[in-house]
């Protein structure tokens, strides 16, 4: 039997919050500030990303898309994303255009869509003249059927993934209409990780998998749907698994897929970590009582009496299907439950394991001819 001390103190109950939970995280934009802060609170993290932004450095398209925009001066421009913006001002300064991109946008009204579209605008110096009721393309166009800027020149800051609905409503809207791409998404050079991810998940190795963008979403179930695995990735993500996406136009494929997805009130990563964080403590956490002895199962990590146990992965599954059953288990759904498969041998020594990391006499009762019972109440 393996126990330790558990933490103290503040920076020890952060660490604590997460122990034990595996979470996956298929972004590629901002995934350091996800896993960080995933990893601080003590989980293990899965990194997977679906799709990558492409880098800018030799992106010809958008240069020239900025010089068609300087010439049209356009009377409307629609600003997504903050990180377009920004990412759209250093390609235009690295080739000259700053200052011409900047006083064609001066002479322009700007709509923008959310805080941080708000925050580039007026980094850049220049001014919005209406925010959008909600963080989509669709409340952009809205904006301007509403504000009364129909049949005008209008360009419009795409932001990776563009919604060909939206853009199409746009220019039945405007006399004529712009586009300029600051980043686009491809698929990552490392094919094998988003695949694995997917397994993981299926195979509910996974306590929680998180999603920041649309793209994102689509890229991940289109994967799954090439594996064959689909149908049993949205299983998964329906029960077992929880799916976390950062907002609804991230959640949404997701939910058309089928699958149960959360989301925080507020759109960002900051209230998406609390989120999972929240779900996975208050609702993840399995506490048990075995006469005097109190027990705890949160993902992969058990403790007994506050102290923590480890467990190899037979034990742990053995201990996590026994924990989460109300009767007695038959032992070849025992077997089934171990990671590669057992047989009655394999399952017998792996109980026996079992019981003496968890130190606990008569916590698992043997029933003759029929399997085990875990003699726990849950509190």
């Amino acid at each position: 039997m393996s126990r330790s001390a558990p933490a103290s103190g503040r920076a020890g109950r952060l660490v604590e919050q997460l122990a034990g939970f595996r979470i996956g995280v298929t972004s590629d934009r901002r995934s350091e500030d996800l896993i960080s802060a995933l990893q601080r609170r003590g989980a293990d993290v899965l990194h997977a990303p679906a799709l990558k932004i492409a880098p800018n450095d030799q992106d010809t398209a958008l240069v020239d898309e900025t010089r068609a925009l300087i010439e049209a001066r356009p009377e409307v421009v629609l600003v997504t994303t903050g990180y377009g913006m920004r990412r759209w001002f250093e390609v235009a300064d690295a080739t000259g255009l700053g200052a011409q991109l900047s006083e064609v946008l001066e002479s322009a009204r700007i709509l923008a869509r959310g805080p941080k579209a708000v925050g580039a605008v007026r980094a850049a110096g220049l001014e919005e003249v209406q925010v959008s009721a909600s963080e989509t393309t669709a409340s952009l166009v809205d904006a301007v059927e509403t504000s009364g800027l129909t049949g005008r020149r209008v360009a419009i800051q795409l932001h990776g993934y563009t919604d060909e609905v939206q853009l199409a409503r746009l220019r039945d809207l405007s006399a004529a209409v712009w586009t300029v791409t600051p980043y686009r998404w491809v698929k990552p050079t490392a094919h094998d990780r988003l695949p694995k991810l997917i397994e993981a998940t299926c195979a509910r190795q996974l306590d929680a998998l998180t999603f920041t963008s649309a793209p994102g979403a689509e890229a991940t179930l289109a994967v799954a749907r090439e594996l064959g695995r689909l149908s049993e990735f949205v299983d998964a993500l329906t029960d077992d698994v929880l799916a976390a996406a950062v907002g609804p136009v991230t959640a949404a494929p997701l939910q058309a897929a089928g699958a149960v997805v959360l989301m925080p009130d507020r759109y960002r990563l900051g209230a998406l970590i609390r989120l999972v964080t929240e779900e996975l403590v208050q609702h993840r956490v399995l506490r048990l009582r075995s006469g005097s002895t109190e027990l705890e199962l949160r993902g992969r990590a058990v403790a007994v009496d506050g102290l923590p146990v480890k467990l190899g992965p037979n034990s742990l599954a053995l201990f996590t299907a026994l924990a989460g059953a109300d009767t007695v288990i038959r032992r070849q759904e025992l077997q089934r439950c171990l990671p590669d498969g057992a047989d009655d041998h394999a399952l017998e020594v792996a109980m026996s394991r079992l019981r003496q990391a968890l130190g606990v006499p008569g916590l698992i009762t043997t029933v003759v001819k029929r399997g085990y019972r875990l003699n726990a109440v849950r509190v």
